[in-house]
């Protein structure tokens, strides 16, 4: 199907383009943001470009497609890349990234202390936010390299698309926010006055707080946030600078999503925040797009001859309505009942089953069983065809200048560089 009045999102002109040096494949959670991003790598790999893709995959799909044992913050080369360019891929490790920030933005003592600190340890293993905050310094991290032609970027499954533009700033604002200001004040203050301070200014706070949350768990923050205060204000500005390498020319947002509601409400918001954000979006990737190849019969007719099938008799077959039968279709004897050879075969085809539609038979029981049945897989594909459809148009109307691509659904699951393949294949014929 296809979806009228809408541009069509042109891959390989993007890829191609040396002007472009960030891809960033955002969406909800679920929608093959991770198969399309290994994709993408891979095609641009194999038309000359030497690429790197960053996954945030916690299921390790891309490391078994691409044949590495495993992946890890260190960006590894895929073997088996056709052609002359170069494909590296790495998976983000969350606490090993926080970690290398750590050790290089603090003098070897301050940073042991702050590593070995239990609050550290659990913020760094999954705070929210985060995941996507570190996502964004590993990205930044890769750009200032100059290594890499293209960086692909899969965005964490998180709750929402949005968190991956969220992160740094909740992040920031947790950082420069009053509790840390409140609980940094005595170690600037220093000396008696600072220890006035922590007694008399805080005493309420840190009593409540302690009752909350244990006073041990207290006392670490307060040493973390002493140890980390010289580091406070680079966390922001790293956080800004990536936010700008994401609004530059040289970065394209590829929203991907299925053909679902919740998942094109999802996309559609994130077209709007990226509009708002002034972020570049090269357009709409719609994945695992139904089809048929008997569009022609409908469901409702469909299941009326299915009907009719398991009710033994055949029905809108008036004189001069025979249609066309199916090549194997055969000829009676004389005062034979007539049926078609081809659909005992489960392997039948759509073709096969519009053929029996229009054609006068009179089926035995054990083929009228079987065709019935394809008739109602046909109209149960053809149910989600429509509504497919319709969420497409739906989302089309709020956002005719998005470009979109159609990748048709596989039968299986990607495994392989040759799975990878044909998805780029699919995503650069898939112009809607």
């Amino acid at each position: 199907m296809t979806l009228e009045g809408v541009p069509g999102l042109e891959v390989d002109p993007l890829l191609d383009d040396p002007a472009t040096r960030i891809v960033v494949c955002c969406g909800a959670g679920g929608v093959g943001k991770t198969t399309t991003a290994a994709a993408l790598g891979v095609r641009a790999a194999e038309r000359g470009r030497k690429v790197v893709v960053l996954t945030i995959d916690p299921a390790r799909r891309l490391a078994q497609s691409m044949g590495i044992d495993q992946l890890d913050n260190v960006p590894r080369r895929v073997d088996g890349i056709e052609g002359d360019g170069e494909l590296h891929a790495m998976m983000l490790d969350m606490k090993r990234t926080f970690d290398e920030i750590v050790e290089a933005h603090a003098d070897p003592e301050r940073a042991r202390a702050i590593l070995g600190n239990p609050f550290y340890q659990s913020l760094s293993a999954g705070f929210a936010g985060t995941q996507e905050y570190m996502a964004m310094e590993k990205l930044g991290q890769l750009r200032s390299r100059e290594e890499w032609d293209l960086i692909v970027v899969d965005t964490p499954p998180s709750r929402s698309a949005l968190d991956f533009l969220d992160a740094p700033k909740r992040l920031g604002s947790f950082l420069d926010g009053t509790f840390i200001k409140l609980l940094m004040a005595p170690a600037k203050v220093g000396g008696r006055a600072g220890m006035k301070f922590l007694n008399v200014g805080m005493s309420m706070m840190t009593g409540t707080l302690g009752k909350l949350l244990g006073g041990q768990l207290l006392r670490d923050v307060q040493t973390f946030v002493a140890a980390m205060d010289t580091m406070f204000g680079g966390f922001r500005t790293r956080a800004d600078a990536t936010y700008r390498l994401l609004q530059a020319p040289g970065t394209a947002f590829l929203v991907v999503a299925a053909p679902e509601r919740d998942a094109l409400r999802e996309a559609a918001y994130f077209v709007e925040r990226l509009a708002a954000e002034r972020m570049p979006l090269a357009g709409l990737v719609l994945n695992r797009v139904h089809g048929s190849g008997a569009a022609a019969l409908s469901a409702e007719r469909a299941l009326a001859a299915a009907e009719n099938l398991e009710e033994g008799r055949i029905v809108d077959q008036g004189p001069g309505k025979t249609g066309v039968r199916g090549p194997e279709a055969t000829s009676p004897e004389p005062g034979a009942p007539r049926t078609t050879a081809a659909l005992p075969d489960a392997a039948a085809t759509t073709t096969d089953v519009t053929s029996v539609v229009n054609t006068d038979v009179t089926a035995p029981p054990a083929v009228a069983e079987l065709t019935a049945g394809l008739l109602r897989l046909h109209a149960e594909r053809m149910q989600v065809l429509a509504r497919e459809k319709r969420t497409r148009d739906r989302f089309a109307a709020l956002h005719p200048e998005v470009a979109v691509a159609e990748v048709p659904a596989l039968p299986g699951d990607v495994h392989d560089l040759a799975g990878l393949r044909a998805i780029g294949d699919r995503l650069a014929a898939g112009r809607h």
